[in-house]
């Protein structure tokens, strides 16, 4: 059962468990189980995404209950009207605030893409990692300003903070180390909330987190 987050007569939102597909594509051709789907099953009505949120991240997913609502929230999203607020976790200490301009690149085309940054929490653990005895990390809330594909995983490798369980943008020597560790195999990155203005009254919804950022923020934490 999905856990419903947001509902009125025009829009539903869910928050999305790590791993799950929003719809099929033909990136996982094996996969069987679909927010879309499983979320139409719940309710009994037809719905359609409204945008995108990466298979390894949880969080806020909104849907459209017909294709007038859908036509008039992605309207909002193309004009750059919806503040999406993420969390992560990430290996180093993160600066308190940073503003990442950095270009990225996507078959071929290259299109600008700036992301907010905020340390929320830094942590220091026993934990030994290449060659230091201790190992440091990092809780930070990131407000995408363009909604590039993968922009979040990407531009925290550029400035060599990579979120945790992340692959392939990722440090694998990281992720293999908290899955020995830890069992731990999912990507730390939560979509902790959406704002934008429909049929004029401004929505907030907020998700909590996933179960397994939970587990790694506690353990960071004690």
């Amino acid at each position: 059962m999905l856990e419903i987050l947001f509902e009125n007569e025009d829009l539903i939102a869910i928050n999305k468990p790590h791993g799950l597909l929003v719809h099929w594509t033909k990136l996982d051709k094996h996969a069987t189980e679909f927010a879309l789907q499983l979320l139409r099953d719940q309710i009994g009505q037809e719905v359609h995404p409204c945008h995108r949120l990466d298979r390894k991240t949880s969080g806020v997913l909104l849907f459209a209950k017909s294709r007038d609502a859908l036509v008039e929230v992605r309207n909002e999203f193309e004009a750059n009207r919806v503040q999406k607020v993420y969390h992560a976790i990430v290996r180093g200490h993160t600066p308190d605030t940073l503003f990442i301009d950095y270009p990225l690149t996507e078959e071929e085309k290259t299109q600008e893409a700036q992301t907010e940054l905020k340390t929320l929490e830094r942590f220091e653990i026993n934990l030994p990692f290449g060659g230091f005895p201790t190992s440091r990390y990092s809780l930070v809330e990131l407000k995408p300003q363009t909604g590039r594909f993968h922009q979040l995983r990407k531009h925290m490798k550029h400035i060599f903070h990579p979120i945790l369980g992340d692959r392939p943008h990722g440090c694998n020597k990281q992720n293999k180390l908290w899955k020995e560790q830890y069992e731990m195999t999912t990507m730390m990155l939560c979509a902790r909330e959406l704002q934008f203005k429909y049929k004029e009254e401004q929505i907030r919804i907020s998700a909590n987190y996933s179960q397994e950022l939970k587990r790694t923020l506690n353990m960071l934490i004690h």
